[in-house]
């Protein structure tokens, strides 16, 4: 290799580790549960543990429209996705319930927004339209227009409004580069949920549907198509996930039929069968194990898989096997529902909708208690977070239930916002703030 190339190799190659450092810094939340997507933060005694309406809140600013997307931060901005419905618009009930199903698209004009916030005081940096129409197609009550969570490198913003359409823009408010999302029917008109992902120059968009299922990988910075895989699968609600194992990198769509797994020219390196009836939990690593889940509360089958690296071809379980040579234990009714679980310090916890939540053994599967009542509250839809030995549960109600880590299941303390909020949104976690989207405002926790 010439000495030209190498030195260009040389300057590709630390841009790239420059901006997995700058993402894995403290300070930043660049993407859904953050730069892991583990949901866990740096332990830090600045971090907030308690708050209420008036404690420890640095600021709160009203949010416009409805989106159960969540913030992302990097810097000193906020970014969040919103939909204002200039009609009359019907508001969700708490709780898990159904007769949800609104098959017939609103009729009424939409507008899809991108929000900056400055992260020091809440104030608006910009806003920006990318389209008003009357929506194309349909979504659960409980769902939303803005319930994919932006992504960001730093350098550019990229933002997904399902059926809509990709944007990015750079972190000043303006718009680089925009591309179509034809719409596509979703199970019962549920909408869509599943939030995009990086990794290096790639832009990686998982939309499992009725119609036309596929992963399309985007060149980040043209939005020009790199590849699109069709899948099988049908309409599922899951973040995929790019897991970098020593050998490779390889990205993770958690599916109802198949859980599978391509390499990053999209061809499919393993697969397994076995989830339940909708898949909605992000799957991420722990100390070499891959954590995937699927629980819908209507099945008898609700498993929580923890996934060997290097696998190929199909890795399924045989009937009655909890374990084989890739799959290192399965719990086959381990699994949540909407929150996704969460690993910290060797322990798998597992919060189920219904207000209870059990723990396993993160290298074993073996439980470590079982379900213990965390509240009595409407349920539980965001995914709980974790830092200085606590984890954090947000339920729709707006209250955060404080539960001790470890094997000993204790619940701490209940921190409360305004009566009136409800919250889905799975919060962030930057530097030493809290940030709490709910349905009318956002939050900045942080310790006076």
């Amino acid at each position: 290799m010439k000495p030209l190339q190498l030195l260009v190799c040389f300057c590709l190659l630390s841009s790239v580790l420059a901006s997995a450092q700058e993402a894995s810094d403290p300070a930043n939340w660049p993407q859904f549960r953050g730069a892991n997507a583990t949901g866990v933060a740096s332990d830090n005694p600045k971090l907030p543990e308690t708050w209420s309406e008036t404690e420890n809140v640095e600021w709160k600013s009203d949010l416009p429209g409805r989106g159960w997307s969540s913030p992302v931060v990097w810097g000193d901005r906020v970014f969040l996705t919103t939909v204002v419905n200039e009609g009359e618009s019907e508001e969700p009930k708490k709780g898990l319930y159904f007769g949800g199903n609104r098959p017939k698209p609103p009729s009424s004009q939409h507008s899809w927004r991108v929000i900056c916030l400055n992260l020091s005081d809440g104030s608006t940096q910009w806003e920006k339209s990318v389209r008003s129409a009357a929506p194309q197609t349909s979504i659960h009550i409980k769902n939303s227009f803005a319930s994919e969570t932006p992504v960001t490198d730093g350098k550019h913003l990229y933002v997904v409004f399902g059926g809509m359409g990709v944007y990015c823009f750079d972190l000043k408010g303006n718009q680089v580069w925009n591309r179509d999302l034809p719409p596509s029917k979703t199970r019962y008109g549920w909408g869509t949920a599943a939030s995009p992902v990086l990794h290096e120059d790639r832009l990686y968009i998982l939309h499992d549907n009725e119609e036309d299922s596929y992963l399309l990988a985007l060149d980040k910075n043209t939005g020009d198509e790199v590849w699109r895989k069709v899948r099988e699968e049908k309409s599922n609600w899951a973040t995929p996930y790019v897991w970098k194992t020593k050998d490779r990198a390889e990205i993770v769509t958690p599916g109802t039929g198949r859980v599978r797994s391509y390499d990053l020219a999209g061809n499919e390196l393993w697969s397994f069968k076995g989830m339940s009836s909708i898949t909605i939990a992000t799957p991420y690593e722990y100390e070499g194990l891959l954590i995937i889940s699927s629980g819908y509360v209507g099945d008898k089958s609700r498993p929580l898989y923890a996934i060997r690296p290097g696998a190929n071809g199909d890795i399924s379980l045989a009937k009655g096997e909890t374990k084989n040579e890739f799959v290192a234990w399965c719990q086959p009714q381990g699994g949540p529902y909407n929150p996704s679980t969460i690993t910290y310090k060797g322990i798998l916890y597992v919060l189920h909708d219904r207000g209870f939540m059990n723990a396993f053994d993160a290298k074993t599967g073996t439980e470590v208690y079982d379900r213990r009542r965390v509240a009595g509250v409407s349920g539980f839809t965001s995914s709980p977070w974790a830092y200085n030995d606590k984890l954090f549960c947000l339920s729709e109600d707006g209250s955060t239930f404080v539960v001790k880590a470890g094997k000993d299941f204790e619940v701490l303390g209940k921190n409360e916002l305004e009566a009136d909020d409800m919250g889905m949104a799975t919060p962030a976690i930057a530097g030493e703030r809290l940030l709490i989207r709910t349905a009318d405002r956002i939050y900045s926790i942080k310790k006076k």
